[in-house]
């Protein structure tokens, strides 16, 4: 009875999840009915906070994959109750992606839950671990752009669209770049299995600082637009539209003056 019950507190969803949960469902509102006095602020809660809900259901996924893959200690360290303070790197998993959101539009994931890899058998598992948050990233942008693939969004605020498409561009810059094979990131990780021991302990100092310099790179003018034009063509392709992301990262920053670009006539 104890162990059943240990077990299923393992799992039950955080509190802190929930939290957040309805700060999303809250500011969502919000922006929809334009309840607050500054719509931007309302739209940064909103897609913060929505944010943060991809992160957690990214590395729940990475936990859950593991441990239908033989880790049983992923529920012991409270992975599974989707509460993001359990992280092995809370700084790395939640604090660094928001502030590369505020930085630069660009949702770049962090660092999260430890795996015992030991403990998992065969090379298609711990790749399949390894993918399972990216394709995390890759459903919740399926859900973000239905509305505008589907051809459904009359009736719907600008602002709330606007929203939801600058939400739905780090959803899918969040899973372009973890799908890169760059160490320490989950793209690395799908292929590490796959490669001899020598390879891999030559590119494991490296797994540290892959996060880093991946930031750094896009900082580079050129590699920056090359990359957002990557994100900007498949985005178009789902119905969205430059002039979407464009607003929508224009209203997360609300602390920045309006350029006047985005007003959208009622």
């Amino acid at each position: 009875m104890t162990t059943a019950a240990a077990r299923h507190s393992d799992r039950r969803i955080s509190p802190v999840f929930l939290g957040i949960l309805a700060v999303t469902a809250v500011t969502g509102w919000a922006t929809w009915t334009g309840f607050a006095a500054q719509p931007g602020v309302a739209v940064f809660l909103f897609v913060t906070a929505a944010w943060i809900v991809s992160l957690c259901l990214h590395e729940y996924a990475h936990a859950r994959t593991a441990l239908h893959g033989g880790d049983l200690s992923v529920g012991t360290k409270g992975y599974l109750t989707l509460n993001p303070l359990k992280y092995t790197h809370a700084l790395l998993s939640i604090v660094l992606p928001v502030v590369f959101v505020i930085m630069g539009g660009i949702g770049l994931p962090g660092g999260a839950v430890f795996i015992e890899r030991g403990r998992i058998r065969g090379r298609w598992r711990h790749s399949l671990i390894s993918a399972a948050g990216p394709l995390t990233n890759v459903l919740f942008a399926v859900v973000c752009t239905a509305p505008f693939w589907l051809d459904a969004l009359d009736g719907v605020p600008a602002d709330f669209r606007f929203a939801l498409a600058f939400l739905a561009l780090l959803q899918v810059t969040a899973a372009i770049l973890n799908f890169l094979p760059v160490p320490g990131l989950d793209g690395y990780g799908v292929i590490e299995p796959w490669l001899s021991h020598g390879v891999r302990r030559q590119v494991e100092p490296f797994a540290p600082f892959g996060l880093l310099f991946v930031f750094a790179l896009l900082w580079v003018p050129s590699v920056n637009g090359a990359f957002f034009d990557v994100v900007d063509s498949l985005l178009g392709t789902l119905g969205i539209h430059e002039f979407d992301t464009y607003c929508g990262y224009e209203l997360f920053r609300f602390w920045r003056d309006p350029s006047g670009v985005c007003e959208v006539s009622p």
